[in-house]
């Protein structure tokens, strides 16, 4: 498995494992989620992406059972989650309404659960959820630098940010953010050209890809895009998901897909993506049908 630099010292598996879902499980037992971790070690997928509003506030706990059982397992991967977002389930039951919080005091509690639901005393990725219209860039990235000297985190990111949100954070901040999350995939092709993708290219920063398959709508249905899939799928003797993931392996941005499923056979196929080479031109033909047009 190709292995992507974070930042000093940091790096992730190109394919990441997502554990949005986790906690929706049949089986949420330590042994069960170790099995679904250990699927993925197999095929050297060594990163773990959580949020801690994932399962209501519960997915982190969920996880946090593997490594309270086995510390060992922690120094075997790397473990991302985000915060800002405060809905009224869970903890927040109270709260009176969704909304996003990227004040120090919110971010630096968020971390503190986080660890503490985790069962570990650092996180390698900390991202902030969703851009904050009330952001304090100031405070934020000073909370954010604070708590990479603090050792808590190993570096600081973002997620579903546009490049002038990245770039008013980045200019409160020492620490350089490592990524930006947002989603790409053939069933959302727009970041090809708005200029999220160009922004961060230029920048050389990774990118992370949440929903690569279309929250399961490239998976499913009959189209003239799910044809090409299918086409392709066949030639390289994979499945569909691996030619959607393979899709954005390509680019030249560094995608990092973030792949979920509670599926242990599911898991299992995730690093299939890596034996499909697509040519620039069947790159185009998934493109074009994507788009339902062919390029200008």
């Amino acid at each position: 498995m190709d292995r992507v630099t974070m930042a000093e010292g940091l790096s992730f598996s190109r394919l990441v494992y997502g554990m949005w879902r986790i906690g929706d499980d049949a089986d949420t037992s330590a042994g069960h989620v170790r099995a679904k971790i250990d699927t993925c070690l197999a095929q050297g997928i060594t990163t773990l992406d959580q949020a801690d509003i994932y399962g209501d506030y519960t997915a982190e706990a969920v996880l946090g059972q593997a490594f309270k059982a086995d510390p060992s397992l922690r120094q075997k991967v790397e473990l991302v989650t985000k915060c800002d977002i405060v809905a009224p389930c869970g903890k927040y039951a109270d709260v009176a309404c969704k909304h996003y919080d990227t004040s120090k005091a919110h971010i630096e509690a968020s971390v503190e659960s986080s660890l503490r639901d985790l069962g570990t005393d650092y996180i390698d990725l900390l991202l902030i959820h969703r851009p904050d219209p009330l952001m304090d860039h100031e405070e934020t990235g000073a909370a954010l630098d604070g708590l990479v000297k603090a050792g808590k985190i190993r570096a600081a990111g973002v997620s579903n940010f546009r490049p002038w949100d990245v770039e008013l954070l980045q200019s409160a901040m020492e620490t350089k953010l490592a990524t930006n999350q947002i989603e790409i995939s053939l069933a959302r092709v727009e970041p090809f050209t708005d200029g999220d993708l160009a922004f961060h290219q230029r920048r050389k920063d990774p990118v992370m890809a949440w929903s690569p398959l279309g929250g399961g709508s490239l998976m499913t249905g009959e189209s003239a895009l799910t044809h090409r899939m299918d086409t392709m799928a066949a030639d390289f003797g994979v499945d569909r998901a691996a030619i959607a993931v393979a899709f954005l392996l390509r680019h030249p941005a560094m995608i990092l897909p973030v792949l979920g499923t509670n599926s242990l056979e599911r898991i299992a196929k995730i690093a299939d993506a890596r034996k499909v080479d697509l040519s620039r031109v069947q790159w185009f033909q998934l493109y074009e049908a994507a788009l339902g047009r062919e390029v200008a």
